[in-house]
């Protein structure tokens, strides 16, 4: 297959669909060679990622020795593959810095989250607490990254009145 977009090499943003590259607005894939055996691979970056999203074995082409030639289906099928192991690593991601528990006090059922704000240099997470009736909030506090929420913590801090914990 042949470009069907002219590109200079310093425009990696054009529509490309070549035997082993094939690129839209969103995707690239490129067809590698497999350094752990004699097959091929290809992989898909998303444009502005510094890595790859998907890394898969790639189907040899008829003669057993050269890859098969991506397609407009494949590209599609790739394309489908991963934004869906992104989506799934954000889901992820988002799982790990956000907790919730529910416990109770008194009459009252009480929502505690943990959300985490990542950094390098000063991570740092807050603490807050909501009515589950109205769902109105009861407390804020800033707390370190670390802080551990549980049942048990979440419950010491709403005997203490909301203080920070330590």
């Amino acid at each position: 297959m042949t470009d069907t977009t002219p590109t200079t090499e310093s425009d990696d943003t054009l529509p490309l669909q070549q035997d082993r590259l094939w690129r839209d607005e969103r995707w690239t894939a490129r067809i590698i060679k497999n350094e752990e055996d004699d097959g091929w691979a290809v992989e898909m970056t998303r444009h502005g990622d510094p890595e790859p999203a998907l890394v898969g074995p790639w189907t040899m082409g008829r003669d057993k020795k050269n890859p098969k030639p991506l397609d407009g289906p494949a590209f599609s099928t790739l394309v489908k593959t991963a934004a869906e192991v992104i989506r799934r690593h954000e889901q992820q991601l988002h799982a790990t810095l956000n907790r919730s528990v529910t416990v109770s006090a008194g009459e009252r059922r009480i929502r505690v989250t943990l959300a985490i704000v990542p950094d390098e240099d000063n991570p740092s997470a807050t603490l807050s607490a909501f009515d589950e009736a109205d769902d109105s909030e009861l407390a804020r506090v800033n707390v370190p990254a670390s802080f551990k929420l549980s049942a048990t913590s979440a419950s010491a801090w709403i005997d203490a009145d909301f203080a920070r914990p330590r």
